[in-house]
Formats: structure tokens, sequence, C-alpha cells
């Protein structure tokens, strides 16, 4: 990742400039500034199993974090911001491995940075909702750093970890904090590659090269999880790494079809794309960005619609962010929100709400949302099989049905953001009151994706203090909600 760069205050100019830019652009997108916009400059971003967003202080002050939470309505638009936990003392990072726990813990691994110094830390530390504290973890044994590194869950929920500077990876035991080596047989060094949890459970990564003699490497890799190795199968039909200077990559976008949209990276000339068949295991090259257009570290997600909306710059650092959409057969300018003149890819987060919102951040006290156009379809719904139709407060359910995890882990990046959301979250909306309450889910059955007929379940608890009475009850992964349950509250 670059360097520490403080964002600049926009002006309503530049932002009005920005907009009238992309007025030529797909104009059936919409981007929306939160009505409470944060009092800090927001960065990495995390869903927590209760609907509320996690979001880090990144450029203020890396030690701390805020909670977003939709309003009455269900609404992040209006929602409100609350200072939660500070991490531990010592620890305040910058570009780091994070994930949701199947348990609705969240880990934070490694950093880049940590209390402004370029250290790639090997430090972490795991926060738990429920009591509002965050919790040291020491790092793999022998692990002298973790840095900028890659972080996901596999299929069975357990936490896997990447050593930045090395071809070091390791698995947690979530429940004593205590770590396993896995992941024999890597080619190279871990450092800008991205992970992209497959359908088979499998994860992929294209090799960036760092650290290596050879500019014209394009080797990827899978990780098989059951055998915990890695493996070369082949190669990828374009470079898609940045070989003049910084060794960056795009991020590499899983689609409901099983294909994963590749967004690279090459300031020597055009940032080259390419498409990965997960059910075939074969490559296609895509199109090119425009001019000197790339994704050198930068943000991509899956958009509700099964489109990937990527963010894109002229190079490495280089500010004039352009946005652009992949819907399978072409790669589209569409219009970028306010701040995108003075941004640069590596700038940006995204992160996928229930609401089937994108949630986007930049370093900036501006958070916007980014509504897609267009419908999912019914076969990527989770599925509700059982659940109680009378429910208590303050009780705990299970919920069993299908693809509770979704088609994908929703939002990418090259290799130091991750903000997976494969995971179910409950949803009851009062019939009276219209009122919308979230569910704190937790020890969800199954972390794959595209799990299509597999029987999947997760627990989840009723808020005490929500309204009683008739209310409709779904499941809700990656902003594609089940079809409605009616249940009754009491």
């Amino acid at each position: 990742m670059g360097g520490n760069y403080v964002k600049a205050l926009r002006t309503f100019v530049i932002a009005l400039m920005t907009l009238l830019a992309g007025a030529g652009a797909a104009h059936s997108q919409k981007w929306t500034a939160l009505k409470h916009q944060p009092s800090f400059n927001a960065g990495a971003m995390l869903l927590l199993t209760d609907g509320r967003v996690l979001v880090h202080a990144e450029q203020d002050s890396p030690s701390d974090w805020y909670t977003l939470t939709p309003d009455v309505k269900g609404s992040y638009l209006n929602g409100k911001w609350k200072k939660v936990a500070s991490l531990p003392s010592g620890y305040a990072p910058l570009y780091f491995g994070s994930a949701v726990l199947t348990d609705g813990r969240v880990m934070v691994e490694g950093g880049e940075y940590n209390n402004g110094g370029a250290t790639w830390t090997n430090q972490g530390a795991i926060y738990d909702p429920l009591k509002n504290k965050w919790k040291s973890v020491t790092p793999p044994s022998g692990w002298s750093s973790i840095g900028d590194a890659q972080a996901e869950l596999l299929t069975d929920g357990t936490y896997m970890q990447a050593n930045c500077c090395s071809q070091q990876s390791a698995l947690l035991n979530s429940k004593n904090l205590t770590w396993t080596s896995t992941g024999t047989g890597k080619f190279d060094v871990f450092d800008e590659e991205g992970w992209t949890l497959l359908p088979d459970g499998n994860t992929l990564t294209v090799d960036a090269y760092v650290f290596k003699n050879d500019k014209n490497g394009k080797n990827y890799e899978i990780y098989d999880a059951g055998k915990g190795t890695w493996s070369v199968p082949g190669t990828t039909p374009v470079q898609l790494w940045d070989s003049c200077g910084s060794n960056e990559e795009g991020p590499d976008v899983l689609r409901p079809d099983g294909t994963v949209f590749v967004a690279g990276a090459n300031t020597c000339g055009a940032g080259h794309t390419a498409i990965y068949d997960s059910s075939t295991g074969t490559w296609t090259a895509g199109p090119d960005f425009p001019g000197t257009f790339d994704v050198a570290d930068g943000p991509g997600a899956l958009e509700t619609n099964g489109k990937v909306l990527v963010m894109a710059s002229p190079g490495f650092g280089g500010t004039g962010a352009q946005f652009f959409e992949w819907d399978g057969s072409n790669l589209t300018k569409v219009v970028g929100p306010p701040n995108a003149s003075t941004d640069s890819s590596f700038y940006g987060h995204f992160l996928e709400l229930p609401t089937g919102e994108l949630m986007f951040t930049d370093f900036s006290a501006d958070v916007e949302l980014f509504k897609p156009k267009g419908k999912f379809k019914g076969a990527w719904r989770p599925k509700v099989g059982s659940v109680p139709t009378t429910l208590t407060r303050g009780s705990s359910y299970r919920a069993v049905g299908k693809q509770f995890n979704g088609m994908s882990q929703g939002a990418f990046y090259g290799d130091d953001y991750q903000s997976a959301t494969n995971y179910p979250l409950v949803r009851i909306t009062n019939t009276a009151s219209g009122h919308v309450f979230y569910c704190r889910t937790h020890d969800h059955s199954n972390m794959g994706v595209q799990t299509g007929s597999l029987r999947v379940s997760t627990h989840f608890d009723v808020p005490s203090g929500m309204e009683t009475g008739a209310s409709t009850l779904e499941v809700v992964t990656n902003g594609i909600p089940s079809l409605g349950v009616a249940v009754t509250v009491q």
C-alpha cells in the first residue's frame, strides 16, 4: 500500500465540477451523501452481524473505531454515529487484514503502518461487539511481520491470515486465539496479492511477483482448503500486476455466474483485466481500462444486479479517479462520487449493506452510498426453510435454509482491505409501525459462497427492546433479502 496520505478538504466547486463531469457517463446510477456525516476521516469498514457498520478512523486516530447504526426505518442514509472502544494500547494500524468471525467478533491483524510509522507490524486484536472490548492477539509463532496482508474466512468459518512479506500463512483457532501454519507450496511472497473465495471452497490469488526478477510473470495460484496447500495451475492471459514500481494489483470479484473479474494494474501502459471461470479453471482476457487508468490497489464490489463496480485512477497514486462497471461483457464508465476528481483508487473502500447499497469511504469525512440500478435474480436470494414463527424478545433462535452466504464475498480490494459480507443477517420489520430491527446473528454453519441446495443455518438473538406484534422476518446476505416470513414477536 502507498504512503500515509492525509486527504485535503474538498470545496463545493470541486464537488460540483465532478458531478457535472460525470453527467455524460451512465446516468442511471446514484450516489448519496449520508445525512449525518462522521466527525472523522473514514477508512476501513466491516458489517457487524447486528446490522451496524464498524468504521476505522484511519487517517485521524488509527486506534479509534466508530459504529454507524441505521435509523428505525432501516436507513443507513439517516444513520447515527457512535464512538466505540479503541484498540489496545500501542496498536494503531493503517492498511491491515480483517474479517467478521462466525461468532460475530471482529479480527484486525497487522498493518503497514503502526502509530504513524512504516513498521509492517505483527500485532493484532479481536473485538467483541457485545462487550465493546478489544483484546490483543498474539501473532503466529516466528512471524516478525503481518503488515498489509490478506485475510479471509474459509468455508468452515476458520480465519486464515497471510504474512505480507513472506510465504507464511496461518489458521486461527478462534476459541483460544492460537495459530496453526498452513499454505505450503506458495510460489512467491503474499505482498500486494488479493484473495477470492471460490464456490468450491478453494481460494484464488494472482501473483504479484514481489522481489522476483520476472517482469513478465503471469502466474496465478489456488489454495486447496482440504490439503492446506498452494499450487500454480497456470498463467493469466495478460499481466495483472504493476511491474513498473509498485507491484500493486486490483480486486478479484466473484460474480453469480462463477466468473471472477480481475481488475489489473500496469502503469507501464494499459491497465489490463481478465476473467477467471471457476467452473472450468480457464482464463480469458478482458477489456483494458481507457488511457492510463488502472487499479493499482483499489476497491471493487459485486452489485446486487450482478455487475461489478470498480474504482480506477491514472496509475498508482494518481488522482482523478473514475468508476467502471463490468457486466460480463462490457466495461462501462459510470458516475463517481463528489470526491472522485481528487481521489486515487487506493483511497477507496466499498462495503455491501443489507439495503443493497454500497457504502463508500475515501479517507475523508464524506461517506457516500451508491445505489445500483436493476434487480437481482430470484435464484440469488437466501431461502428460509424453517424458522420459529413466534419469537420472544431477548431469546435466541435458529434459522435454517439455503444460500445464506450469498453468491460472493461482496466487496474486495487489492491486498490490505477486506470487508466480506458473505454471512446472513436477520431483519425483522414490524407490520404496524414499519420499524426495522436487526437481530444479532452468530454461529453460522457455513461460510462458503454459491452453496446452492446445501442446507445451512444461523442463530439469531431477538432484541429485547424491539416492538411486539405481527412482523416480517427476512434473511439478508450481500444486500439481497429472502422472501419474507410472517412472525409474531411477543
